[in-house]
């Protein structure tokens, strides 16, 4: 159900995500235990689109 990023180095410093039929779960793979956010499948999307079309500064 969660997955990390296939950037992350193997290491917990990255967020994992989970899709469900709620939305998008967010947590912070070094602190599991403090819960998740949900966040809309649009939302979700618009987030990725944002950062994968950003202009590096």
């Amino acid at each position: 159900m969660w997955r990390k990023s296939s950037f992350s180095t193997g290491q917990n410093d990255c967020v994992e995500v989970a899709a469900t039929q709620a939305g998008v779960l967010v947590r912070d793979s070094k602190n599991r235990e403090a819960g998740f956010l949900t966040v809309s499948r649009n939302a979700w999307a618009k987030l990725l689109y944002e950062i994968k079309n950003s202009q590096a500064s």
